[in-house]
């Protein structure tokens, strides 16, 4: 019974997992640098973990806001390949490239003017100079971060999650050694902390973005679209239906994230031990989010590509299933936040540190309430 049950998941899900799988393992290698960070700043020093969670939350809400242009090719790029449109295929794909870039730009002197900000919103001068030393670095990987996220939708579109996953992965690979070398000062490195930290995640965002395009430049099947030939050329319509379509993603996502990111600051009033546990609490449950987020990329992709084909029982049929994929981990991620929260939130501490024990104790409670909105997390981030 057992075996019947499971060919026929594999048969109904099999087609949706094949795409959804990669781009969940993508999701989660790219939350893996911020997560191995915080690890790695929480077994240094619970101070640095503190200002690594409110600059690393910091870059990640500008991220984010940042990618919804990019989300927005996904969709776009995936309707265009299915109505067969290669021009148009290349025309998005640049045009959100030129979107995210001009939105770097404009982000560059507020991340560089982080310590002022954090001090402005009321956390300590310590830890918001320790703040603005991880920013004034982490600031320059938003370009490549942001140009992944725009090749990685042309990716997805095309169905290939796999280069998606490998790249990230690799990237998140040398984050973690980086990290282990600068952040400790091992193998004859200087000890660098915070900075250290910083230097391997931008590290980690370049490699990424340099393999996918050697991918896209060697690979077979996509010559044809010249992505990197025509970069330069301007195309307004496009340029319009992008930022059109990728705004009220921006703003949705937005309105998400700042939400989390204004009440990390809020920690910060509290004392380093309630925000240090709050940014432990809010990187598992980013990393849950990530694998919520890859289902609902891969149903964009699915639904976007049977929009232009013009087949509304595939598109049903899609979207079905990956809101049915969802609702099992959400049921997987409660039953893991109420059964394991101290060993959850223990990996990422040092026992021996005596401030590790205030941390643990209110990183337990904030993961029982962060099991609380798991349903309703996953459904909107599907919804959209």
């Amino acid at each position: 019974m057992i075996q019947s049950l499971y060919i026929g998941f594999r048969r109904d899900f099999g087609a949706v997992l094949a795409l959804a799988l990669p781009i969940i393992g993508s999701n989660l290698a790219q939350a893996s640098t911020h997560l191995a960070d915080a690890v790695m700043l929480g077994w240094y020093d619970v101070d640095a973990l503190a200002a690594g969670v409110l600059g690393s939350t910091t870059f990640m809400i500008i991220f984010i806001v940042g990618s919804g242009f990019a989300i927005a090719a996904i969709s776009l790029t995936a309707n265009a390949e299915g109505g067969g449109l290669t021009w148009k295929v290349r025309r998005i794909v640049r045009m959100s490239w030129w979107i995210t870039m001009l939105f770097a730009v404009l982000m560059v002197a507020p991340m560089w003017s982080t310590e002022s900000l954090m001090v402005a919103f009321g956390q300590e001068p310590y830890i918001a100079a320790l703040t603005g030393e991880y920013m004034r670095i982490a600031l320059w990987g938003m370009f490549p971060a942001l140009t992944v996220a725009v090749v990685r939708s042309f990716f997805l579109a095309l169905i290939r999650p796999q280069i998606v996953f490998w790249a990230t992965a690799t990237g998140a690979s040398v984050n973690a050694l980086a990290n282990y070398v600068l952040i400790f000062g091992n193998w004859g490195a200087p000890e660098l902390g915070l900075q250290g930290a910083a230097i391997a995640s931008v590290a980690s965002q370049s490699i990424s973005l340099g393999l996918m395009l050697i991918y896209l430049n060697t690979a077979s099947g996509f010559r044809s679209y010249s992505l990197l030939r025509t970069l330069w050329r301007p195309d307004w319509n496009e340029f319009k239906d992008v930022f059109r379509l990728g705004w009220p993603i921006s703003a949705t996502l937005f309105a998400e994230v700042g939400f989390f990111s204004l009440s990390a600051v809020m920690m910060g009033w509290i004392d380093t031990a309630t925000l240090a546990a709050h940014g432990i609490a809010l990187q598992i449950a980013t990393i849950v989010f990530m694998v919520y987020l890859g289902f609902s990329n891969a149903g964009t992709v699915l639904v976007g590509r049977a929009v232009g084909r013009r087949d509304i029982e595939e598109l049903k049929s899609s979207a079905r299933k990956v809101l049915i994929l969802t609702l099992i981990t959400v049921c997987a991620t409660v039953l893991a936040f109420i059964a394991f929260p101290a060993t959850l939130v223990g990996a990422f501490l040092d026992r021996t540190d005596e401030a590790s024990a205030d941390v643990l104790r209110i990183g337990i409670m904030l993961l029982y309430l962060a099991a609380v909105f798991q349903l309703a997390d996953a459904m909107q981030v599907i919804g959209l």
